[in-house]
């Protein structure tokens, strides 16, 4: 299985509790916590990780 290419966001400084997202492999999108990357990861589909994201958006999370 080829690794994850996890970049982290934007808004992210070195103080802050951030996670990495990885999207370069086809139809998964793998979440890591940014300060504990070894811990493991989420695994999800694209269409969950945007229905996640619009949510943010809008508020509903």
């Amino acid at each position: 299985m080829p690794e994850f290419a996890y970049r982290k966001s934007s808004f992210s400084d070195e103080k802050a509790e951030c996670v990495e997202v990885a999207t370069n492999i086809p139809a998964t999108v793998a979440i890591r916590d940014s300060k504990n990357p070894g811990e493991g990861f989420l695994q999800l589909r694209p269409s969950t990780w945007t229905f996640f994201q619009t949510a943010l958006l809008e508020g509903q999370l």
